[in-house]
């Protein structure tokens, strides 16, 4: 277990170092190239990678430190429970999405984001689909205590709510991800809300919506209480992310996304994050429960 908790730590402090590394390239390398020139071969390497893998690093670091975490703390059953759905429902619509224009837009995406699935969509996209759904619901879900008082009304509110986590982080995100000066996709029906259709926001909460309930149906009501401890991984995953959204829009001169960002994103999150105090500590159970994961059962751990 412990090697597992280093192999975590070490994934999520270098997903923040590869964000930073990303934020230094994007902002301050690429609108003034000429740094570069006055860098150490050194630092003329790490500003290379950063710009040639970095986006692509620090969405596949934040997936494993989320999924050992998971893992950890969930067992393997529930972690692929909600892994499987995410991943997958998330490259439909986005493979959906770039092809159609539903349920997001009309968009493409760029190159610095990995290979792309035919030829559409960076591998790495469902992969932040993934972790960054994955800490919004189980904020949401252990701030509710839906696992205490089981009920329809609690499970609904609990995806909504981690739904609406996910979706604040595009609010900061996306405006900034599109327009900087190194873009990583473009819009081609630019939208009212600072270059993006509000269409995309429904898009959003419906994908995210739609994985995190059926992630559900898998977990039933199998216990997940999480006491706020276990809360801080989530939580810093969160933050994190937004944070780096949130440093690219006000790069960008974005400031309404960044506050309605705020509002409706970390506000929530830090308040979920302090009612988890409440709850008892998890504790994976060691009898065998089963999930049905694509008709393939997985053995909890």
């Amino acid at each position: 277990m412990r090697q597992l908790v280093i192999a975590e730590r070490v994934c999520l402090i270098g997903h923040i170092v590869s964000m930073v590394f990303g934020l230094v390239g994007i902002l301050l390398v690429v609108p003034n190239a000429e740094v570069i020139l006055n860098l150490s071969e050194v630092g003329q390497t790490a500003m290379q990678w950063s710009m040639a893998g970095g986006g692509v690093a620090y969405m596949i670091l934040g997936a494993v430190g989320v999924f050992l975490y998971a893992y950890r703390t969930l067992g393997l059953g529930r972690t692929l429970g909600f892994m499987l759905p995410s991943v997958f429902i998330s490259l439909g619509s986005e493979l959906l999405g770039t092809s159609t224009g539903f349920p997001f837009g009309h968009y493409s995406y760029l190159s610095g984001l990995g290979y792309k699935i035919a030829g559409l969509v960076p591998f790495t996209i469902p992969l932040s689909w993934f972790y960054v759904g994955c800490v919004s619901y189980l904020l949401a879900r252990a701030g509710l205590e839906v696992d205490k008082k089981p009920s329809l009304l609690r499970h609904f509110g609990a995806i909504i709510l981690g739904a609406l986590l996910l979706t604040s982080w595009d609010f900061v995100l996306d405006p900034a991800m599109s327009q900087t000066s190194l873009p990583f996709w473009y819009w081609q029906q630019p939208g009212a809300f600072f270059g993006m259709p509000y269409q995309n926001f429904a898009g959003w909460m419906g994908t995210g919506a739609l994985f995190m309930t059926v992630s559900a149906l898998l977990w039933k009501n199998n216990p997940i209480k999480l006491e706020r401890s276990q809360l801080n991984v989530p939580l810093v995953v969160y933050l994190a992310n937004f944070g780096f959204a949130t440093v690219m829009s006000l790069a960008a001169g974005f400031t309404i996304p960044v506050l309605l960002g705020f509002v409706l994103g970390v506000a929530p999150a830090v308040l979920l994050w302090l009612k988890g105090s409440n709850a008892p500590a998890t504790v994976v159970e060691s009898a065998t429960n089963e999930v049905s994961v694509a008709s393939v059962k997985v053995a909890f751990k």
